[in-house]
């Protein structure tokens, strides 16, 4: 049986294009690249660097939305509206269409950012007002979200293509969401660890909970974080451990 699956990252995230810390680096084991938008995180010139470079690199180019909230990294949930939502949604996307554009490429995906995509991932409405927004620019983009959220509902429902998100160095939940930030165990420290969860989601289609129950889960696409001291190494090791155990990482459009 063959395993196909995407590895995406989150870039972009800094401010300066010679400010970039490792995304170069890092964008030579992943197949899909998230690019913050300047509500989080970014600016003009990053984004056009960062697209630049995962054109160059043959790396799946999507937005990466967040609140707008760069003092908090936008991981600081923000009561908004699905309009609201509809609105920074659209307006994001727009921004980093036109470096694309320029630039020569094509936008593959959007994937939103931080608090807005684990408030999705539970309000429906809220999912609702973003798979709208997505799906106006342009059908053809496929929406990331974690893995059977409320924000792949309002995708499917909409007539989008959808990724169902996995994290790579995150615990999860019995009713499958990431264990919040704010708790001690939220995040898997050992590589090895991390690794082997990731092949379990990928060939099993299981995660083991906080609660110690194996849940049922889908894996199209998997989150490496970028911004860690050992992100290369990470992103090297995931992206050969994968291939020894029989898993082809490929662009998420390879695999809808």
């Amino acid at each position: 049986m063959s395993y196909l699956v995407d590895i995406n990252c989150d870039m972009g995230e800094s401010f300066g294009a010679y400010t970039l810390g490792r995304d170069e680096e890092i964008l030579d084991f992943i197949t899909s690249a998230n690019i913050a938008c300047g509500f989080h995180a970014g600016d003009p010139a990053t984004m056009k660097k960062t697209v630049k470079m995962a054109i160059e690199k043959g790396v799946g180019i999507g937005a990466h939305p967040g609140l707008p909230d760069l003092a908090g990294f936008g991981r600081r949930n923000i009561q908004i509206s699905p309009q609201e939502a509809y609105d920074l949604v659209v307006y994001q996307i727009g921004a980093l269409y036109g470096f694309v554009k320029t630039e020569g490429g094509k936008m593959q995906h959007v994937k939103p950012h931080g608090a807005l995509f684990n408030m999705a991932a539970k309000d429906f409405e809220l999912s609702k007002g973003i798979a709208e927004a997505v799906y106006d620019v342009n059908p053809e983009l496929i929406l990331f979200g974690l893995s059977g959220s409320e924000l792949v509902k309002a995708g499917e429902n909409i007539g989008l293509k959808t990724a169902n998100e996995v994290f790579s160095d995150r615990t999860y939940q019995h009713d499958g969401s990431l264990t919040s930030r704010k708790e001690k165990n939220a995040l898997l420290t050992d590589p090895q660890e991390a690794i082997q969860q990731v092949i379990r989601m990928v060939k099993e289609n299981k995660v083991h909970t906080v609660q110690g129950q194996d849940i049922t889960i889908k894996a199209q696409t998997i989150c490496i974080h970028g911004d860690g001291q050992t992100a290369l190494e990470f992103a090297d090791n995931i992206s050969s451990s994968l291939a020894d155990a029989g898993i082809t990482k490929t662009p998420i459009h390879n695999i809808l």
